[in-house]
């Protein structure tokens, strides 16, 4: 095996990791009732092979839920389902943040609790449809525009889901502010054409994000508390707009200063999204002196070479990981990494497509 700095051990601020590997966070819509259970735990311990785990997006509030099927972090019960995947990664050495993901105007009632709202910084109707189980693909409707008191009440639950995630065992969270959920919701002059100081100027749009960040680093220790951002992404109708770079540039100067544990910065241009320039990496890159996370499309060599030049301090790989659970240790050993991969069952129920993928014949990882 080769001396890989991609496979050596690592320290995320106090954190140690054995290697540099982060699984992304991918959405898999198992938490039936929204409550994390055993398939999903089996599923995270498969995969503890990388240094650090992040989970899927996991809501803070019923309001947050927004597709079905996936978990949440504001119930005893979700605490208690979610402590049964912190100690499986754990028993195998592995780290685990939860990100913490609010859909805002991603989201229809029919995902929904009878008693939620589906709100955003402006009432402006996303482009596109959401699976639901009870109709199938139905449009986004127009959000409701969120008032001062909303603003402060859903900037109180990111800050108890992260107290709820610490006592259901994780090293930390992380924040979704990336992929067109309600954080970038905020970032965005397409998705916020708030008058008030919430809106306007990048400083204003930036205030939401800044005030959550700052208000879960204070609560549950800033070492432990990471945003994921994705600059020129155009997931859940994030289209471009002039002032791209210029965002970003403030946002990770404002991070930088709050000195949390890392920025995870996501490319999808793997996927058909516009490349996220170097340009913007390296502006990031130098405005913040803790960890940068870099994800998109990597294999073992590009992830080496961006490890080694500085440009990242830890690569996350995501699909690789559906159909590899052992993909570290294909890694470390110069196996083949699977190729068969069934986006059909990407977001389905059960165990197919899920934790069934087989490891290589002799890995120590158990599939299944």
């Amino acid at each position: 095996m080769q001396n890989y700095k991609l496979l050596s051990p690592k320290k995320l601020g106090t954190i140690p990791l054995k290697n540099a590997v982060v699984m992304a966070p991918l959405t898999r819509c198992r938490a039936i009732a929204n409550i994390p259970n055993d398939l999903m735990s089996t599923y995270y311990r498969q995969r503890s092979g990388a240094g650090l785990i992040i989970t899927e997006g996991t809501s803070p509030s019923p309001n947050g839920l927004g597709y079905a099927r996936i978990p949440g972090m504001f119930s005893q019960k979700q605490i208690e389902g979610w402590k049964k995947t912190t100690v499986a990664v754990h028993n195998a050495g592995s780290k685990i943040f939860v990100q913490l993901m609010h859909t805002g105007r991603i989201s229809h009632p029919l995902n929904m609790p009878q008693s939620s709202r589906i709100f955003a910084p402006s009432p402006i109707q996303a482009a596109g449809q959401m699976w639901t189980d009870a109709k199938q693909l139905q449009d986004f409707i127009v959000p409701q525009e969120m008032t001062a008191e909303d603003i402060w009440q859903t900037k109180a639950e990111y800050v108890n889901a992260a107290k709820n995630a610490i006592e259901a065992g994780f090293d930390g969270v992380e924040l979704h502010g990336a992929n067109g959920y309600l954080l970038e919701q905020f970032i965005s002059p397409v998705s916020n054409i708030r008058k008030d100081h919430f809106g306007g100027s990048i400083k204003n749009r930036c205030r939401f994000v800044i005030d959550v960040v700052t208000a879960v680093a204070e609560a549950i220790g800033k070492e432990k508390t990471g945003i994921r951002l994705s600059p020129y992404g155009t997931a859940s109708d994030m289209p471009h707009y002039p002032e791209i770079e210029d965002t970003y540039d403030y946002l990770s100067e404002q991070l930088n200063d709050l000195d949390i544990a890392y920025i995870h910065l996501v490319d999808h241009s793997g996927m058909g999204a516009p490349e996220v320039p170097l340009s913007i990496k390296q502006l990031i890159r130098n405005n913040f002196k803790n960890a940068l996370i870099l994800c998109g499309n990597y294999n073992l060599e590009s992830a080496e070479a961006d490890l080694h030049s500085g440009l990242a301090d830890l690569i996350a790989f995501g699909r690789p990981f559906i159909n590899n659970p052992d993909l570290v240790y294909r890694f470390e050993h110069n196996w083949p990494l699977a190729t068969e991969l069934n986006m059909d069952l990407f977001y389905s129920a059960d165990e197919k497509g899920y934790t069934d993928y087989p490891a290589h014949e002799t890995s120590p990882v158990l599939a299944g």
